[in-house]
Order: C-alpha cells, then sequence, then structure tokens
C-alpha cells in the first residue's frame, strides 16, 4: 500500500526565500547607510532571489524600520513580491525610549501597539511575520495569543512566532494557539538546539525556523583551540566541495531536515553571492558530522 503525502502539511513554507537578509546593522547599529545605499541594496537582494527581510523594532535604537521603509518606498519592487518580519517585546534603553533598564513587555496592549508601529514605519498594510523576540518570565500565554489572534483578523499580520524560545516555552505557547516560526541562535559553534530538544520540537510541531548568527559565531570566536580544529576540518572540506569556510557554515545549517532559514548579516554583494552558493553545496552526513565534532572537541557517543 502506498500513502500520498502533503508535503506542504509535513513541513508548511512560511518564508519565501532560504536565505533571509537581516537588517539589524543596516544603520545606526552598523554601516549607517544612506536611503539610496539601503534601496540599492534591497534591489541587490531581490534580484538575487533572496525576498525575505528580518527586522526587529528595537533595530538602530528603534530607527532601523523607518529608515527601512523610507529606502523600500523608493523601490520599485512590488510589496508583494517581498516578506517583511520584524520582532517585538524588548523594551530596550535608547534616546527614543524613557526607559531606565532593558526589559521585556509580552502584554497584549504592548505587542499589538509594537505591531502597529513597525507597519507605519515600514509603510506597510502589513507584516507577514511578527516575532515576540525573547521570552519573558511575565509572560501569558493566552494573552500573547490573543493579541496574535486580533492582529491576523485585522489582516495586519500573516504569521505569529516566536524568537530564541526553548521548547518548553513553545509548549507555553503552543497550549494557547498556532506557532508559525521560531528564530534561533544556530550555527556550527552554537548548535545547543540539537541537543536540548528545540529542534526535535519545530520538527514535531511544524514550524518554520530561521537562525541567526549563521556565520558571525564562527568568526568571532574566542575559543581559539576550537577555532583551530574547526579551521583544520574547513580547509580538508573547502577543497572536497569548492568551497568557502562561510559557505560550509551555511551548508552545514542548510541540511537540518528542519529546513532552517538562515539570516545573512552582510551588506557587502559579493558576500551575498558567495552565501547563495551555498545552496547547491549537499554536504555528506559523514563530513556534517565531522563538522559537528571539531566543534565539540570530542566524537559524538
Amino acid at each position: 500500500m502506498f500513502f500520498k503525502f502533503n508535503i506542504k502539511k509535513i513541513m508548511p513554507k512560511i518564508l519565501n526565500s532560504r536565505l533571509v537578509a537581516g537588517t539589524m546593522f543596516w544603520g545606526q547599529w552598523g554601516k549607517q547607510m544612506s536611503t539610496k545605499q539601503m534601496t540599492d541594496l534591497l534591489a541587490f537582494f531581490y534580484e538575487n532571489a533572496i525576498n525575505t527581510f528580518d527586522h526587529a523594532d528595537i533595530y538602530g535604537g528603534y530607527t532601523m524600520e523607518a529608515a527601512f521603509g523610507k529606502a523600500f518606498s523608493q523601490s520599485s519592487i512590488p510589496r508583494d513580491q517581498v516578506q517583511f518580519v520584524s520582532k517585538c517585546g524588548i523594551q530596550y534603553t535608547s534616546d527614543n525610549r524613557s526607559n531606565e533598564i532593558i526589559h521585556y513587555d509580552t502584554s497584549k496592549a504592548y505587542i499589538i501597539a509594537s505591531a502597529e508601529a513597525s507597519l507605519k514605519h515600514l509603510k506597510t498594510e502589513y507584516l507577514d511575520a511578527l516575532l515576540i523576540h525573547r521570552p519573558s518570565p511575565l509572560m501569558h500565554p493566552e494573552e500573547v495569543m490573543r493579541a496574535a489572534e486580533d492582529l491576523k483578523k485585522e489582516g495586519k499580520i500573516l504569521n505569529f512566532g516566536v524568537s530564541n524560545f526553548s521548547s518548553s516555552h513553545m509548549d507555553l505557547m503552543l497550549s494557547e494557539g498556532v506557532l508559525d516560526i521560531n528564530q534561533i541562535e544556530f550555527s556550527a559553534v552554537q548548535h545547543s538546539a540539537l541537543f536540548d530538544g528545540t529542534l526535535d520540537s519545530i520538527l514535531q510541531h511544524k514550524i518554520t525556523p530561521m537562525a541567526w548568527g549563521p556565520v558571525r559565531s564562527y568568526f568571532s570566536l574566542d575559543d581559539q583551540a576550537k577555532k583551530q580544529r574547526m579551521k583544520k576540518e574547513f580547509s580538508e572540506l573547502s577543497l572536497k566541495y569548492s568551497a568557502s569556510e562561510d559557505q560550509l557554515l551555511l551548508a552545514w545549517i542548510l541540511k537540518h531536515p528542519s529546513k532552517i532559514h538562515p539570516i545573512i548579516g552582510t551588506t557587502q554583494k559579493e558576500r551575498i553571492q558567495s552565501a547563495l552558493q551555498s545552496l547547491s553545496i549537499e554536504l555528506s552526513t559523514e563530513d556534517w558530522f565531522k563538522i559537528l565534532v571539531a566543534s565539540q572537541g570530542h566524537n559524538v557517543p
């Protein structure tokens, strides 16, 4: 007997592009790009089939979304051909807020107000996805999910998810509704999600995973012994796959069965094109484990 499986039901497609463009360092927290530079970069991503853009209200001290919105409005890219993902819930300290300390707010009123502010700044009628940036010790799943439901009903968001949530945090939210996305830190360097149940839960509940820090965590690694082990392994695999270190780092993430979407934060066009080439690299299972072992410093049990 043969069974016909619905692939979308097994792992629904929430995000259009496998690689996601991260905007965190475009503005005041990084390159301080002009409106024209942002418009040009937007077009470059779009022309290279990366049409999902990751935001957070706090980026640039609450300035990046507005800068991006201005740049996008000056582009010729149709809104329905791109996706905007944003995050809220962190009350950040900046010149634009009166917060005395960084803290979290996951109240219904704050989530809705943050989403509406993002819509205004991005100059759009809807967000393709809204995520709670980090779990708060004070969050109540029913209140969070009612906010998501109201925003969905009003057409202000299409999908709802979380960021940096563990498996237990996801279970808490799932007790009151549906999660479409979880954006986690994940790389060949920081891979705790493989073993703490996070990615297992993502697979079980058919949640779309995004990964921040997929490459930068390796190049900024302070543990020199770990870095040298990985570099030695990459030097051999680079010859085998005709690939650079950053391409192998992305290929390692892309092999996971949950279909992770790495967020690339670079603004350099040559590095964007290099990242795109990782999509065609198919690491063997043994080579995937070689990278894991080099990172861990010991063989698997």
